[in-house]
């Protein structure tokens, strides 16, 4: 599966007293679905999965799932620290409709979590998911942080197709792409070389009748015949050879992350503002390097301030600025002060989108 340009890992709306705000949740989706972002992730970092019950998990994945146009990637954020838990809700979001399971790296036992650890945890989950798996790499809030050899192991299994690396390195995001490079694999896009998901397909059909091609094709494990182009479900399809897929989880250093070979960022700055992240990506894609780094250095001081200051009380906050729905994070975290609000909104000043 073809994964690429600016995918916002969302929040998760919740009312004053802590209970999840699902129409706002509908809302934000809807409007994320009219930007040029190319997916969504649902149950990040970001989206405060770890506060959330298992119910709540599913009943979150489930209506995002229900409001994102058919045209987005679907991400579903599905680690758990056990290697089972982790396999019953990524099965659970390619039963709604996933497209990509987002499985971060089990991190509680961190003196235990040894190479050989992380491998079999990750290669028990693709053996057996039904969806592709993106490793997470979040060592900000784990305080673990994988190898880049361990990710060029896993990268040779066929279900394991791209890593989301949020700790910032630039040069581990440079070591990964080149120890991945011989990996080639084949993916199904559209015309203008846009990802095909299953929730296309389906809608495709529904809309025009046809016959659904097996999801391993879609994800790279097995190959489609043509390249010329041709009818899956009545979308006109070609196929696309994509390799081990690296996407950044560091807005402040999206434009240095692409020029070492990344493929996109899932950024938490593209929550209040994906379309000002999104110019970063299609600049670059545009071969416009000055342009790129204007762009960069425009959200540069904002993302910093937000992201490694503020965290997911400020991204709430910049949201509601923007017109999206932020609201208040879930205990233990608390709102932004005053002062912080009023830092906020002088930052995103002109990143209104």
């Amino acid at each position: 599966m073809l994964l690429h340009g600016i995918i916002p890992p969302i929040t998760t709306p919740f009312y004053p007293d802590g209970n999840v705000y699902h129409k706002k949740l509908e809302a934000n989706v809807e409007r994320y679905s009219k930007t040029p972002v190319s997916g969504i992730v649902v149950l990040g970092s970001t989206g405060e999965a770890i506060m959330l019950s298992d119910q709540e998990r599913r009943e979150v994945l489930k209506t995002a799932c229900d409001s994102a146009a058919a045209n987005k990637v679907l991400v579903a954020g599905t680690g758990i620290e056990s290697a089972t838990e982790t396999l019953k809700l990524t099965e659970y979001a390619a039963q709604v409709g996933y497209d990509v399971a987002l499985v971060r790296t089990p991190h509680f036992y961190r003196p235990q979590m040894q190479p050989a650890n992380l491998l079999a945890f990750y290669r028990f989950v693709a053996d057996r998911s039904p969806l592709p798996i993106m490793i997470y790499s979040v060592p900000v809030f784990t305080a673990y942080d994988i190898p880049a050899e361990v990710v060029i192991e896993l990268a040779e299994h066929p279900n394991v197709i791209a890593i989301k690396e949020s700790g910032g390195d630039v040069e581990k995001v440079r070591r990964m792409v080149e120890g991945t490079r011989h990996i080639k694999r084949s993916a199904t896009v559209t015309e203008t070389f846009d990802a095909v998901t299953p929730r296309m397909l389906k809608a495709s059909i529904n809309d025009n009748g046809g016959e659904l091609v097996p999801l391993t094709a879609l994800a790279g494990t097995a190959k489609l015949s043509s390249s010329a182009g041709s009818m899956v479900a009545g979308l006109k399809t070609r196929q696309k050879e994509v390799g081990f897929q690296v996407v950044v989880g560091a807005a402040q250093k999206l434009e240095a992350s692409l020029r070492a070979g990344a493929v996109g960022g899932i950024l938490a700055f593209a929550c209040p503002a994906p379309t000002a992240c999104y110019e970063i990506y299609a600049a670059w894609k545009e071969g416009d390097g000055d342009l790129a780094s204007q762009k960069q250095q425009r959200i540069v001081k904002a993302s910093q301030y937000m992201i490694s200051e503020l965290g997911i009380a400020g991204i709430k906050y910049a949201m509601d600025f923007n017109g999206y729905y932020g609201g208040p994070p879930r205990l233990p975290l608390l709102p932004i002060t005053a002062d912080q609000k009023a830092e906020v909104e002088q930052v995103m000043a002109a990143i209104r989108n």
